[in-house]
């Protein structure tokens, strides 16, 4: 008897072996290996509704955060006061948000999306606030 198709016990079924499991994104590079070309493996596409959502969600929110901005530097700049406004919080989120763009274009073979773009846009508002704590100590 073949030793790949023995069974367990007399009287039952020959089970071949289980075959190994493809490596991760195999199967998406099987067709483009078979016809002599490179192909990136992808992850999954998300469903189509939730990344519509996401987006959306994103781009109001991110807009929000930026006009969020605006009562703290006008409380700055009107009251003259930057005493109850810490400037190495601001510089720090200023820092992160810049780093995140970059991270965001690096990501994305330099090329910036909107995610980068909202992330200068925050960083340039957190440096507008840590220049006006500047301004007025």
């Amino acid at each position: 008897m073949n030793a790949t198709l023995a069974s367990p016990r007399p009287g039952a079924q020959p089970v071949a072996p289980a075959a190994p499991a493809p490596a991760a994104g195999a199967a998406a590079a099987a067709p483009a290996a078979a016809n002599g070309t490179a192909a990136a493996v992808t992850p999954p596409p998300a469903p189509r509704r939730y990344a519509l959502v996401l987006g959306w969600a994103f781009a109001a929110f991110s807009t929000l955060r930026l006009f969020s901005y605006l009562p703290t530097i006008w409380a700055i700049h009107a009251s003259g006061a930057s005493d109850q406004h810490s400037l190495f919080t601001w510089l720090t989120w200023c820092g992160a948000n810049l780093t995140m763009g970059l991270m965001v274009g690096e990501q994305t073979q330099r090329r910036f999306s909107g995610c980068a773009l909202v992330s200068f846009a925050n960083a340039a508002m957190c440096a507008t606030t840590a220049l006006l704590i500047v301004c007025h100590r």
